[in-house]
């Protein structure tokens, strides 16, 4: 969740295999106007229509997420996308911006090979939430589930990785009927997708606190490999296989035993999934005032700042000497967690738990957009000029 109690002026979030079948179909279900018959009336958007908006928005996401994979589309002549024309397809515009994304993302791919990462197929499915239309333009929301399967490179890494993340697009219809999509954003509190070619939206917020004696953490190396600093999972008492079950389970189903603040401009729920997980595996609340950064709790019905802030979790965290700052990302293992300011303006943004670990690279699971076992590596690779922070819980 946003952060709420920074006197400075400073911008806040936390951010916190169908496809050639959805193709084939897009292409038989296309909106029922007659061939270059004018329209003098708005045009309505019926089922066939709707239909035909999700399996163009199926295959603009599932171009995304195949240039990931080793030799995906390299196994096709063109993009899915290119199967749609006339009635419902792509304007020229998009048709560019969505060439310019595949690029941006086949260089993400690139570095992640050079660091021992690929994905040896991929799977995206999109559902359709909503539909609204206000004379030639029509809304359209949807949700992307996708699944990546890691090839074996390493020899032990997780079988997959995954996320759900939500986006809008915009259709908009000429004098004839015909639907041309004129955009497509991300409508998550930011997007932390691993096929989202753009960095995550996080705009300026202005809020206050009450001084400047806040705890200031220390910049976190993202060079691999990070040197020895293992862990100790006897020491503190905690479960942290606990924690990491936890946030298995609770990737995309939240708990309802607590509040969700992803969407609708709640700031998102990243840290407030994270300190979840850390009490599944021991942290203890401190109850007290909500505005105290020296405390910490949650629940169903009421939780800390430091509960469900980005920074004022990390002061808590280093303020209470639960946590220590780790020199390197890459020693990071089950239970630490790692915190990303994208912009570098000293606000911290986002909040992750590491889930796993092998042969020296953590994978983590997160909120905003829901993630599970997206490695390190994936996510420098994304956002190689932002700031990290790693915590040893």
């Amino acid at each position: 969740m946003k952060s709420r109690k920074i006197r400075r002026t400073r911008r806040r979030v936390t951010i916190g295999g169908a496809a050639v079948a959805s193709v084939a179909a897009g292409a038989a279900l296309l909106p029922n106007w007659s061939a270059g018959a004018a329209v003098t009336d708005d045009p309505t958007v019926d089922a066939r229509t709707k239909a035909t908006f999700q399996r163009l928005a199926d295959a603009v996401l599932t171009d995304r997420t195949e240039v990931l994979v080793d030799g995906g589309q390299d196994n096709r002549k063109k993009p899915l996308t290119d199967a749609f024309s006339g009635r419902v397809r792509l304007s020229s515009g998009t048709a560019r911006g969505e060439d310019s994304a595949l690029s941006t993302l086949k260089q993400r791919k690139d570095k992640l090979a050079k660091l021992g990462e690929k994905y040896s197929k991929a799977s995206t499915t999109v559902t359709l939430d909503a539909t609204s239309v206000k004379g030639r333009k029509a809304k359209v929301a949807v949700t992307e589930t996708t699944t990546l399967t890691y090839e074996k490179v390493r020899g032990d890494e997780p079988k997959n990785t995954g996320f759900q993340a939500h986006h809008e697009l915009t259709f908009t219809a000429d004098r004839h009927g015909n639907w041309q999509l004129t955009g497509i954003r991300a409508t998550d509190e930011g997007d932390l997708a691993v096929n989202q070619p753009v960095k995550p939206d996080v705009g300026p917020v202005t809020v206050e606190t009450a001084d400047d004696t806040m705890p200031s953490a220390p910049k976190a190396s993202t060079a691999y490999p990070g040197p020895a600093n293992a862990k100790n999972f006897t020491a503190s008492g905690l479960n942290y296989q606990a924690m990491a079950d936890y946030a298995k389970k609770y990737w995309s189903n939240y708990n309802p035993d607590y509040p969700n603040f992803n969407g609708q401009g709640a700031g998102g729920d990243c840290t407030n999934f994270v300190s979840q997980a850390l009490k599944a595996g021991g942290w203890k609340h401190v109850p007290g005032y909500v505005y105290d950064y020296t405390k910490w709790f949650g629940n169903a019905d009421i939780q800390s700042d430091s509960f469900v802030g980005v920074n004022e979790w990390s002061w808590f965290a280093q303020n209470s000497k639960r946590t220590t700052s780790l020199a390197n990302v890459y020693q990071m293992d089950i239970g630490d967690v790692l915190q990303v300011d994208f912009d570098k303006d000293g606000s911290k943004d986002h909040t992750m738990v590491v889930t796993s670990r092998t042969r020296g690279v953590p994978y983590l699971t997160y909120h905003s957009t829901n993630t599970y076992n997206r490695s390190v590596a994936s996510i420098i690779a994304s956002y190689p000029n932002a700031s990290y922070y790693a915590y040893r819980t």
